[in-house]
């Protein structure tokens, strides 16, 4: 009997309240501050042997400055295995931490830094190790899989870590062999999974405080103002919005689909640091944020992650600047943990071969 796709009716609600999303002020820097930060952090970064690794989420300038300077721009699991794979041993890692940790895990040998260590995510946040521990606990049939965006604590409780652009094969392999899975921490990206596969799922009830905020009502109202507009989700947002899209898929997919479909106009729900990327490679095409709204018309995130938004220039030149502030903000993952997070990221990796 498959399960509803509903998160488990015994666990609390792990999604992040407004008071828990941090308030991050815009980057306020004049073109030629801008300038003068971004050609001084290339020529540190160059004299430094270190590599910058960017999400697509995360400040234009810095993206620019990854490609730039011989780094990469990509989703989390990319990121991580580009540092993995590149010469450099010093890799700078401009995301959210559990990136910084994914990087680390799958290159121990290697010093990795952040911007900032404050740079957290609402699904790690929202799924704390030891909570997490009692689940599998309550449930020790299921076979346990967890999205990339997890600390190494959660991560190494899992037999499978799995990406939003793989994470449907390896749930439908999994299904195939006959194994009850324990999900977490997106229960909407968990809910999206287990209707396309209908596979016997139990979900955590963790959320993105960026992706649950787009709302099906206003994005259709805004349909009928751009009625030929594609529409392009990522599988992190509600149900009823996912129903809409003409295409679903990871920020790597959003990219793809913006450039392979033939609509002039895109209406695209995921944060809109991704809107830099999709403009650049796109410039005869148009993309409309999706609306978001909360309470009382407010909402936690605009469309876009306050931690993500940590990730600026400034802190970043302080990083390769500051020896006392760039050891603040290294990333360390104790070696025996490491080792049993890298487990099931070894697992995807080996699947995806």
């Amino acid at each position: 009997m498959v399960m509803s796709n509903m998160p488990n009716q015994s666990l609390p609600d792990y999604s992040l309240s407004p008071e828990q999303v941090p308030l991050v002020g815009s980057l306020a820097l004049d073109d030629t501050e801008r300038s003068r930060l971004k050609a001084q952090i290339a020529e540190k970064l160059e004299a430094q042997g270190a590599a910058l690794i960017a999400h697509y989420y995360v400040d234009g300038d810095i993206q620019d400055l990854a490609e730039q300077t011989g780094g990469f721009v990509s989703d989390s699991l990319e990121m991580a295995r580009f540092g993995r794979d590149h010469k450099a041993e010093n890799l700078v890692v401009a995301g959210v931490r559990f990136m910084g940790e994914t990087a680390k895990i799958l290159s121990p040998e290697k010093r990795v830094f952040m911007p900032t260590l404050q740079a957290e995510c609402s699904l790690d946040l929202g799924c704390p190790p030891e909570d997490f521990a009692q689940f599998i606990q309550a449930h020790p049939d299921h076979t346990v899989v967890v999205y990339a965006n997890t600390s190494a604590k959660v991560k190494a409780q899992a037999d499978w870590v799995v990406t939003s652009s793989c994470a449907l094969e390896i749930v439908a392999s999994l299904k195939a062999k006959g194994e009850k899975i324990l999900w977490a921490p997106d229960k909407h990206l968990g809910a999206y999974i287990q209707s396309q596969t209908q596979a016997d799922m139990l979900l955590w009830s963790g959320a993105c405080v960026v992706h649950e905020e787009f709302k099906a009502k206003a994005l259709t109202d805004l349909q009928r103002v751009y009625p030929d507009a594609g529409v392009l989700v990522h599988p992190e947002s509600p149900a009823s919005v996912i129903e809409i899209a003409d295409a679903v898929g990871s920020t790597s997919a959003i990219i793809r689909a913006a450039k392979e479909l033939p609509n002039e106009t895109f209406i695209v729900a995921t944060d809109r640091g991704i809107f830099h990327k999709l403009r650049r490679e796109n410039p005869g095409k148009t993309f409309i944020e999706a609306p978001t709204a909360g309470d009382g018309a407010t909402c936690r995130s605009c469309a876009h992650c306050p931690w993500m938004a940590m990730n600026e220039l400034r802190n970043l030149d302080r990083l390769l600047t500051d020896a006392s502030y760039r050891a603040g903000n290294e990333i360390h993952v104790e070696p025996k943990l490491g080792l049993r997070a890298k487990m099931p990221l070894d697992r995807m990796l080996a699947f995806q071969a």
